[in-house]
């Protein structure tokens, strides 16, 4: 220290010999000191950069891994070593600065001590007066410091705003405070030195330009999916004090229970439909106990289940320990991605058969993630489309095959089909649903209006039916239109999924990309106009397979289909001959869930034997 404390006191003379001002020989030292570090400031902003380069993939291992910390340092800690990124860089101007500040203080020192009566030793608290203004300059120039910082460090504009925040509170703290407890001139050092980093922070950008090392757009929407992903769960999680308790205490009675052989997991209430035939047929064939897991607080089953179901409310923070802990034989759900985002296989048991069947006839290379199917071991396949796609990924990416058993669509067991429709009767109110699919870009953002006014008229009422999660993720969305149509006589909003659908009471449904087409087409066999929004397309990969999905197959055989710059000419027109002519597509709706679905009506059966079979094996193994 002695060494650095003799040359900044030769520096100050030199700047003296150019400048015979010591307020002034303080600024152009600052200077000459932010011009020696800028090479470690350079090395800085790499390292920098590169940690911005990696922070989509940080933010996919927060979904991955969401409420597991443990889990989330360790993989990220993995990524850092992967590519090389050292963390406490950061830190290296920060000790650089503490330590010429303390070698400058005993400069400055020595100079007031030489200078008598002036103001550059001057402590604030201890001299008062004109001192107290060198507090404020300092805070003022953190300030600042902070503002500009946010936006033109590629690091700290990426940080959220408490993160910000923090971190500019900090700095204004500590410089009011060395403001305050130093002499004049080290306050001014240190103001000068906030100032000038603005200058050295928009050099750094100049010589290394962030936009050459950082994909933005990759960043940007890997941060929108990780807000939406938490929003969903924020919505998810909004609940009373009575549903928290009954949480705490549903999760207890889960793990006193020993010696669990078969749990259904549900996302919400409306799921129950999907298990229902299976549940029904295994209740009245076997002895076993079920255990049903719901995340909704308002599921019914909660109130009224039926003899052996043991239902238990715990919601999606809760579920990721619960799931982390399963103890159960076989798990039975409709949620995919396993073991990919939130939802973990069992750190306490390694046998489990987790057992996956979907809830619709929808494309299972295109509409999911990439590997959101790869850490099931048993998949119900709804029919021979199914199996081909999943056999085609088992192929194409080298897995191991899974047990997939030809089931059929259990749903389709639990509605009840009506006789082939008729045209409907002159004085008949006629209705028209309009149920949107959840992905961005759905009718209901893109092309509402327009339907509205093809399709509203005498003698007909439209149902708007949202998605679940379009509704979870969407809440003011939701209230607008509520708000909207409330005065509406001809228009009503459907958003109580926990009660039956009005579905089969609907003369006319039009969808975009929504499966609810398949079960109005199966129960009704009426017509479905599909509007050609962008596609729900999940995982960009899904050509390699050389598979039509069925969300492009299977609407042409149910409906038509028009694009959304065709409604304002077409709808109104096509809308009106289907409601006059239902029966043209009945034939070919049969033909369809005939010959495309395994067991068409006898579903759950097909599913509960292959439930039963698996745990005698496993018994007898």
């Amino acid at each position: 220290m002695t060494y650095l404390v003799n040359f900044f006191a030769w520096l100050m003379d030199w700047c003296h010999s150019w400048c015979p001002n010591v307020w002034l020989d303080i600024i152009l030292f600052t200077f000459l000191t932010k011009v020696l570090q800028f090479p470690v400031a350079l090395w800085c902003q790499a390292n920098s950069l590169k940690m911005v380069s990696l922070m989509p993939e940080c933010n996919r291992i927060k979904m991955a891994h969401y409420g597991d910390s443990d889990a989330i340092g360790e993989e990220t800690a993995k990524l850092f070593k992967r590519e090389h990124y050292h963390p406490l860089l950061s830190l290296v101007p920060l000790a650089i600065q503490i330590v010429i500040l303390m070698a400058f203080v005993k400069v400055i020192y020595g100079i007031g001590e030489a200078q008598q009566g002036s103001l550059i030793g001057h402590v604030p608290v201890t001299h008062g007066g004109w001192a107290w203004s060198m507090p404020l300059l300092a805070g003022a120039a953190a300030w600042l410091l902070g503002y500009a910082q946010n936006r033109i460090n590629p690091l700290q504009r990426e940080q959220t705003r408490l993160q910000q925040a923090i971190t500019n509170g900090i700095s204004i703290a500590i410089s009011l405070f060395l403001g305050c407890f130093v002499a004049m001139g080290v306050g001014l050092y240190w103001a000068t030195s906030n100032l000038l980093s603005i200058l050295v922070q928009a050099c750094e950008n100049l010589c290394i330009r962030p936009a050459r090392h950082v994909d933005y757009p990759a960043l940007r929407h890997s941060q929108a999916e990780l807000r939406r992903f938490e929003a969903e769960l924020k919505v998810q999680t909004s609940r009373t004090p009575t549903d928290k308790a009954r949480e705490r205490a549903d999760y207890k009675r889960f793990f006193k229970v020993a010696n669990k052989h078969l749990v259904f997991y549900a996302e919400g209430g409306g799921y129950y439909k999907y298990f229902q035939s299976v549940i029904v047929w295994l209740l009245e064939h076997s002895n076993l106990t079920i255990h049903y897991i719901t995340s909704s607080p308002k599921d019914p089953l909660l109130t009224a289940a039926p003899e052996r179901l043991r239902v238990y409310y715990i919601g999606p923070t809760r579920l990721i320990p619960l799931m982390m802990k399963m103890d159960a034989d076989m798990l039975v759900t409709t949620t995919p991605d396993l073991d990919t985002f939130h939802l973990k296989r069992s750190y306490v048991r390694k046998d489990i058969d987790y057992v996956y069947i979907d809830h619709g006839p929808t494309s299972m290379h295109m509409c999911y993630r990439k590997g959101a199917f790869d850490h099931f071991d048993t998949i119900m396949a709804n029919g021979p489309f199914q199996v081909a796609e999943h056999r085609a990924t088992e192929q194409h990416y080298a897995l191991k095959p899974k047990r997939l058993i030809p089931s059929g669509y259990p749903l389709l067991d639990t509605l009840e089909r009506f006789p082939p429709p008729v045209p409907p009767r002159p004085d008949e109110h006629l209705r028209v649903m309009i149920a949107n699919s959840h992905q961005p870009d759905n009718l209901f953002d893109l092309c509402l209006d327009d339907l509205l006014a093809a399709l509203r008229g005498p003698g007909r009422r439209i149902i708007l039916r949202p998605h679940p999660q379009y509704v979870r993720r969407n809440p003011a969305k939701i209230s607008a239109l509520t708000e909207r149509f409330r005065s509406a006589p001809d228009i009503e909003l459907e958003c109580d999924f926990a009660r039956p659908s009005t579905m089969d009471q609907a003369h006319l449904l039009v969808t975009d990309w929504s499966g609810i087409a398949y079960e109005y087409a199966y129960k009704t066999r009426r017509p479905t106009l599909f509007i050609d929004t962008p596609m729900k397309v999940l995982n960009p990969e899904w050509k390699r397979l050389g598979i039509t999905p069925t969300d492009i197959s299977f609407r042409n055989e149910v409906g038509r289909a028009l694009s959304p710059q065709e409604i304002p000419s077409h709808a109104a027109d096509i809308a009106a001959d289907m409601l006059a002519h239902p029966d043209r597509f009945a034939a070919r709706i049969d033909a369809l869930f005939a010959t495309q679905f395994f067991n068409p009506g006898a579903a759950g059966p097909a599913v509960g034997n292959a439930i039963l079979d698996a745990l005698i094996a496993r018994k007898h193994a």
